[in-house]
């Protein structure tokens, strides 16, 4: 699917409010109602617009504890271990990454026991080589997302 500037508009209109009707995005992005309904179905269809879900504040939830995992895997077992990580409930992102590291892994904890089995659970699984973990102190900006551009000038 080509996304257009209209498209655009919509998805920046759904980022300030990902509860809006399509009544309320009309409103916001002057084009009419049903036009915004026929869009949005279609970047629901074409997979653009994946999900609408509620951000939570785990903080506020009981999960104060945040740790980053930095993986080194042996190539073989990348993908097990990947898959692993990503069925994990507690983790909220797995990345395959460049550098010193196979995997980054960020994930949410109630406390440091909770934490702490996890990363005993990685520095014994056979397929991670090397396992370095950050626990975050402050979070400073977290589940962001950004308007995306215009092609119009």
């Amino acid at each position: 699917m080509a996304v257009d500037d209209t498209d655009r508009r919509i998805v920046n209109a759904l980022l300030s409010d990902g509860r809006a009707s399509a009544r309320d995005i009309a409103s916001e992005t002057g084009l009419a109602a049903t036009t915004v309904s026929k869009r949005l179905s279609a970047l629901e269809e074409s997979g653009v617009v994946e999900h609408y879900r509620p951000v939570l504040d785990y903080d506020a939830l009981g999960y104060d504890v945040t740790a980053v995992f930095h993986l080194s895997v042996d190539g073989n077992g990348l993908r097990t271990v990947v898959e692993r990580l990503s069925d994990h409930e507690r983790m909220v992102s797995v990345y395959e990454v460049t550098g010193s590291h196979d995997v980054v892994a960020i994930g949410k904890f109630e406390d440091t026991d909770e934490m702490n089995g996890q990363i005993k659970d990685l520095l014994t699984d056979p397929d991670v080589e090397a396992a370095n973990t950050s626990v975050v102190l402050d979070v400073v900006r977290e589940h962001a997302q950004f308007a995306v551009d215009l092609t119009e000038d």
